[in-house]
């Protein structure tokens, strides 16, 4: 009966075939090369193989030798940084780098929220009003008494400066800005030119509301802050359009609270108002009075000048922004 053949779990080589060739046939082998029978099996394994030992003493000295080399390899010597090589670092940026001045970040902060306001009708023959004519008109380099920026049929009356305080286009601004207007138009900080309509008003604190017709997609509101903790001292800036001008932006501190103020004219009063040294003109009326975090602390109403110039002086007076939030009928705090 034929003997089923035995092969090598590993591969010949040419030095087993080499071997193989100069070892003489036993006589029981068949003679069609079949292989020795099953007893012959444990001598096959046992032959010596120099090819495969040969790689096995080299693999087992390379891999003694990488290990001996890891365990002698120097450590790196890592820093670990303290309180104070951080404290280091902080002040090395804070004297060599240039950063932004905490009116400039407070005013970018509020940006988005402030517009232009603009009221159309009879023209006012008030001091002020001809002083805020005149000081747009130089603004542009135009003659004094020019009216060619104004549409056919409508004459500026006032132009003045807004805050808003719901996304839903809910303005704040003041009641002298737009009083007697016929048409308002409001620009917010995108360009977007939309007419508005006086929803509210608060003749003790000359206050007004604003609801815009036309909105941005993006509008973002101001927010508001409590002016309970508020003393002299304290940083605010105003932002606003200056005789049509802006948004500009001044800075100052408080200087005073709990201010009276009588109109030039004598015929109102305010009370309880912020008083402020930040430079404000006509056309900063209506615009917010801020904190170094762009929260609105009040809003800017007059200024105090002894002369009928209305020209600034050092002397501002803002509504707080609790009587301000109330004119809108949401008292914020």
């Amino acid at each position: 009966m034929r003997r089923p053949a035995f092969y090598s779990r590993s591969p010949r080589t040419p030095l087993d075939d080499a071997a193989d060739a100069g070892t003489p046939q036993r006589p029981d082998d068949s003679a069609d090369g079949a292989s020795a029978p099953a007893a012959a099996a444990p001598a096959a394994k046992a032959r010596w193989q120099p090819g495969r030992r040969s790689f096995a003493l080299l693999l087992a000295l390379s891999i003694g030798s990488a290990a001996t080399s890891v365990a002698l390899w120097p450590r790196q010597n890592i820093r670990q940084y303290t309180q104070k090589d951080i404290d280091a670092a902080v002040l090395r940026t804070l004297n060599t780098a240039t950063l932004p001045s905490p009116a400039a970040k407070a005013a970018e902060i509020i940006r988005p929220s402030v517009v232009r306001v603009v009221g159309y009708g009879p023209e006012k023959k008030t001091p002020e009003a001809q002083t805020q004519k005149h000081g747009r008109n130089m603004a542009k380099g135009k003659p004094a008494e020019s009216q060619a920026d104004e549409p056919p049929g409508e004459v500026e009356r006032g132009v003045g400066t807004g805050v808003v305080i719901v996304d839903k286009g809910i303005i704040l601004t003041n009641l002298h800005v737009v009083a007697g207007s016929e048409k308002i138009r409001v620009t917010f900080a995108d360009g977007l030119e939309a007419p508005a309509v006086i929803t509210g008003v608060q003749p003790e604190n000359d206050l007004a509301v604003l609801q815009a017709q036309k909105l941005p997609d993006d509008l973002i509101p101001a927010v508001m802050r409590s002016t309970a903790d508020l003393q002299p001292g304290d940083q605010v800036a105003a932002v606003g359009f200056p005789f049509g001008i802006g948004p500009s932006v001044s800075a100052g501190v408080v200087s005073g609270l709990k201010r009276s103020f009588r109109s030039p004219e004598g015929k109102q009063e305010l009370g309880n108002l912020i008083q402020f040294d930040a430079a404000a003109n006509p056309g900063n009326s209506g615009g917010p009075l801020i904190n170094m975090n762009g929260e609105v602390l009040g809003i800017v109403t007059a200024i105090l000048n002894p002369t009928q110039q209305r020209t600034f002086i050092g002397i501002g007076f803002a509504v707080p922004i609790e009587n301000a939030a109330s004119a809108a009928g949401s008292p914020p705090f």
